[in-house]
């Protein structure tokens, strides 16, 4: 079964949202942790094992849904619509 969300595309979505990486060594995962306005408003963590790990638990983790978690990995939602659907939410 394809895994909709890659270590490979969790880290690009990281990336993209500017999050803070805290790579504690007792940790299986690193954390990413994405603030707003100087405000905590997200983390997924970022398993460090294979690369063929699924990280499908990201869309929950950053109020999307997988295909636009998907979209924001492959640059078509950039952080300012990532931000937009959060707010639309209500959860900013």
């Amino acid at each position: 079964m394809a895994r909709i969300i890659t270590k490979e595309l969790a880290e690009k979505i990281a990336k993209k949202l500017d999050a803070k990486i805290d790579k504690r060594s007792n940790r299986a995962h690193d954390i990413a942790l994405i603030y707003y306005e100087g405000r905590l408003i997200a983390d997924f963590g970022i398993r460090r094992g294979s690369r063929d790990l699924g990280h499908d638990h990201v869309p929950g983790n950053i109020f999307l849904r997988p295909h636009q978690a998907r979209l924001l990995g492959q640059c078509t939602i950039n952080k300012d619509g990532w931000l937009e659907i959060v707010r639309q939410k209500g959860l900013l």
